[in-house]
């Protein structure tokens, strides 16, 4: 039987916060980036804060970011992004109702698949892990699975990115580490997209930069971001804080935090490029106290996780979520 101006769910969803509380989550992230501030260490993109009326205090690197520039950072976030593979049936669009899912990365160790050694990764493994993923029916994409630790660690990103192309055709995410080696794996996915103009048309490389909690956008987060918006390829700007660690122990007062930090990475997106894609992300999680280590797959990290998709569903952005 149909019944007018029924609502019906779209799915299993978690809220943990109120639409009050959600706002004030927002309004006191707006009071901390204005009041407090960001700590902002590359020079370019304490240039960038200034010329959109950003307070600078250049003896401490402190950028003081007025609530009306993040609302318009906000709002000028595209809501939808699409990530697109190599093989057009792995497109995956991110917006509002859609869930997907990727692996975890980065994996620092392996169990060896012959020998049950637990060793290093090398770049066959890459390619190894990165083939399996792309069997996996059920993984949209394949963000770098494991880093290759026999090459050149300075290198290490291209060298990832090259065992991932040759084993996936499903969208990639990869760290970059730095600008530069932002704008060479540009190049490098290009090449594979068949020319530059075919790589803007249909991106099939994305990439992730994690702020330092507390407040903090250092040198390679700032280039990430800028370098990123200016090549007009996706950016997941993900959070790592830890609550009890590196913010504060209370979930609400670390959702803060995180909040901060992602849309002080956002609104530095924005005024490189105003529409350049980005993700609101998250690996926040608590700390556990008897290791002094982030405590992933616990009951407080799938809170959190649920508070940072409310918060990234009031802002109308695409949302990644980690150790769920």
């Amino acid at each position: 039987m149909l019944l007018a101006g029924g609502l019906r769910g779209a799915g299993l969803s978690l809220s943990v916060m109120t639409p009050f509380e959600v706002e004030e989550i927002h309004l006191a992230t707006l009071e901390v980036l204005s009041r407090t501030g960001m700590f902002v260490e590359d020079a370019e993109a304490r240039e960038v804060f200034a010329a959109a009326g950003c307070r600078v205090d250049v003896p401490t690197r402190t950028v003081f970011i007025p609530p009306y520039v993040v609302e318009e950072a906000i709002r000028s976030a595209p809501s939808t992004v699409t990530l697109c593979g190599r093989d057009p049936r792995n497109d995956i669009v991110l917006q509002d109702g859609r869930v997907g899912f990727t692996n975890f990365g980065e994996g620092i160790a392996v169990i060896d698949p012959y020998t049950g050694e637990v060793r290093e990764p090398t770049k066959k493994d890459v390619g190894d892990i990165s083939r399996l993923i792309d069997a996996l029916p059920n993984v949209d994409v394949c963000e770098r699975p494991v880093g290759a630790h026999d090459v050149p660690q300075e290198l290490a990103p291209l060298h990832n990115a090259d065992a991932i192309f040759r084993n996936t055709s499903k969208h990639v995410f990869i760290g970059p580490i730095s600008g530069a080696l932002l704008k060479k794996l540009v190049q490098m996915a290009a090449v594979v997209a068949g020319g530059e103009d075919e790589l803007r048309r249909r991106p099939l490389i994305s990439f992730l930069t994690c702020p330092v909690s507390p407040l903090k956008l250092v040198n390679d987060t700032c280039e990430i971001i800028m370098e990123s918006a200016r090549q007009g390829m996706c950016v997941g700007i993900l959070s790592m804080a830890m609550a009890g660690g590196s913010s504060p122990a209370q979930i609400a007062g670390t959702l803060v935090t995180h909040n901060a930090e992602v849309l002080a990475g956002i609104t530095l997106s924005q005024l490189t490029v105003r529409g350049a894609p980005v993700i609101y992300a998250s690996s926040t999680t608590a700390m556990d106290l008897r290791l002094a280590a982030a405590s992933v797959g616990t009951p407080e990290c799938g809170l959190i996780n649920a508070g940072v998709a409310q918060l990234a569903r009031r802002y109308l952005l695409p949302s990644w979520v980690a150790g769920a």
